[in-house]
């Protein structure tokens, strides 16, 4: 009998034995480095500075891919051509539209929307909830086409929708018992806790600094961008301390302009998607 030679090494009495490898395993090993080799020579592998090696078949992922997006949008260029020319209105009347506009839109919001009003379009704080009728500059499809359109407060679109609430505490228009008064005011706007005194105190001060965009009663200007403050949604919070940081410092929240980004087609699918969500008007 044979005995397999020992490597020299011992580990607590264990001794290990100079055993050779399986054949099968071997052979499979040998495989694999022989096809390694010739998927290096074929295909693109080896990174260089400005790309790889294209390989000898040629082939290229990216190119692939992008022949399969050219393939679709020529598949999809007769209604997605018919989407942009036909006035908004008329895109829930056709089935053809409205169906190609709710997928397509669907698709462009999980791309470029969710990141700030989320997967589901419930928003976050200083970003709106897509799902309720509060809608700051007015949720018929036409508004929500301009916005997407032209954005908020962005400053390389000569026709974004504007207006800027006053830093009334930075930039000292009012001090800091004036700001208590007014958010105690404004927080009665919406039967919320608040201070009966400081509130009627808070009155004139409203009417005053307030009034030209929130309107007497609270209830807001959509023409300005300017939120009711009666009802019970709050963008940026309705506890007292976020609402004296808003009146203190002034939110100045952008949403970017998607018309040099996005196609016209993909404006309106997108707007057809949100105003179908259940808060469009």
């Amino acid at each position: 009998m044979h005995e397999v030679p020992s490597t020299g090494h011992e580990w607590d009495g264990i001794t290990e034995y100079d055993n050779p490898m399986p054949r099968w395993w071997l052979w499979t090993f040998y495989v694999t480095i022989v096809w390694a080799i010739g998927y290096v020579i074929a295909y693109p592998a080896i990174p260089l500075i400005t790309g790889a090696t294209s390989g000898l078949l040629q082939t290229n992922t990216r190119k692939q891919v992008a022949a399969e997006i050219e393939r679709f949008d020529q598949a999809n260029a007769p209604v997605a051509n018919r989407l942009a020319s036909v006035e908004l209105t008329e895109i829930a009347g056709d089935d053809e539209l409205s169906n190609y506009a709710t997928n397509a839109g669907g698709a462009v919001f999980r791309t470029w929307c969710a990141q700030c009003h989320g997967s589901g379009a419930a928003g976050a704080k200083g970003y709106p909830n897509l799902l309720d009728n509060d809608w700051l500059w007015g949720g018929t499809l036409e508004d929500i086409h301009t916005t997407i359109q032209h954005g908020i407060r962005d400053p390389l679109d000569d026709d974004s929708r504007y207006s800027e609430m006053p830093r009334f505490g930075t930039d000292g228009l009012l001090d800091r018992g004036q700001i208590s008064q007014v958010v105690n005011y404004v927080l009665s706007l919406s039967d919320r806790p608040h201070d009966d005194a400081m509130a009627a105190a808070g009155a004139e001060i409203y009417a005053d600094n307030c009034s030209a965009c929130h309107m007497d009663d609270g209830t807001g200007d959509r023409m300005q961008g300017a939120p009711n403050l009666a009802d019970a949604v709050w963008l940026y919070g309705d506890d007292p301390a976020s609402i004296t940081r808003i009146v203190a410092e002034g939110p100045f929240g952008v949403m970017p302009a998607w018309a040099s980004r996005l196609s016209e087609a993909d404006i309106r699918a997108v707007s057809a998607y949100v105003h179908g969500l259940g808060g469009g008007e």
